[in-house]
């Protein structure tokens, strides 16, 4: 292997980690799935759904990866356990906690009843503590590792009908940083990444919405969806040693989003300002990125973000969280 192969392995290889993963199921859980397993993790893939999973985790073992499935329901402190437990007797260890589930349900404030307000906060942020609480200690007796949580562009930059999402989401990355401050002395790293508006098959029925797709990508610099690819990325270089003085931050992806989304019109000498990319050359990107032999994008997506619920579906949730 050449220099800069042994530099690399050496700054992302997972090889020998053990790593949990909830919500593996969904469209960005899959790619997570795969970008653990693919940089050596062994991969417990955690999801209500324990069938989906099972599909994931076969996947993953017939590339020669490591993979398992586990049940796991977030609404239940006896679950969250059972499984935390499971995966470290099954592993031996756990270095790596990846918090991917999470649900929402696009409602106005006015129209949200409690039992849609507890659910979202049980299996985002609830569920998030717990889980992390219950897999910390194998972490601690592993030496150390990584957490990294699923926040949402909805921590900061909110849109109409995700009052309860978003601030399940703003709490996420609060608890991240409590994690960091606390656990450091253990030689744990505790990050989020906070997704923008990703491609999905559950939020493609947004994106081929005229007006909600174009609202939104009026909104993104780069003018298009992400992709779970795009997502995992971030998340393996943050489970990695090259995250290693990074801790306590929540990190966008989200095309230019929050810096201040598509420029307006304005004179330049390099042609057209800020032409546009459609919503079909998009979906193309993701539909030819789904014909390799990557599983990302074979099942409902975790991240629902749009201006409103799309036309198909009031309830944009994982169904594998609760």
């Amino acid at each position: 292997m050449s220099d800069i192969g042994n530099y690399l392995e050496t700054q992302f290889s997972l090889e020998g980690k053990a790593a949990l993963l909830t919500g593996g199921a969904g469209g960005i859980g899959r790619a997570l799935a795969f970008a653990l397993c693919s940089a050596g993790a062994t991969t417990a893939v955690c999801d209500l759904n324990l069938g989906q999973a099972e599909e994931v985790a076969a996947e993953l073992r017939a590339k020669g990866l490591k993979a398992r499935a586990f049940a796991l329901d977030l609404t239940k402190i006896k679950s969250i356990r059972r499984c935390a437990d499971a995966v470290a007797a099954a592993f031996g260890k756990i270095d790596i906690l990846v918090n991917c589930g999470g649900i929402n349900k696009r409602e106005g404030f006015l129209d949200v009843e409690e039992k849609t307000y507890d659910l979202i906060m049980n299996v985002n942020l609830k569920g998030t503590f717990f889980m992390t609480q219950a897999v910390v200690p194998y972490i601690v007796k592993a030496g150390g590792g990584k957490i990294v949580n699923l926040s949402s562009h909805n921590a900061q930059g909110m849109l109409g009908g995700v009052s309860v999402y978003g601030a399940s989401k703003t709490g996420v990355s609060a608890l991240t940083r409590s994690m960091a401050i606390e656990w450091a002395q253990f030689n744990i790293q505790a990050n989020a990444v906070a997704p923008g508006h990703i491609l999905t098959p559950l939020t493609q029925g947004t994106w081929d919405h005229p007006t909600r797709s174009a609202y939104l990508r009026e909104r993104i610099a780069m003018r298009r969806p992400g992709t779970p690819e795009e997502v995992a990325g971030m998340v393996l270089m943050l489970c990695s040693p090259a995250s290693s003085y990074m801790t306590g931050q929540t990190y966008h992806l989200d095309g230019g989003c929050l810096a201040g989304g598509a420029p307006w019109d304005f004179d330049t000498k390099y042609g057209i300002a800020g032409p546009a990319v459609t919503a079909g050359a998009a979906n193309a990107a993701v539909a030819a990125s789904a014909k390799t032999d990557r599983p990302a994008n074979c099942a409902p997506g975790r991240h629902r973000r749009s201006a409103g619920k799309a036309p198909s579906a009031k309830v944009a949730a994982e169904k594998s969280t609760h």
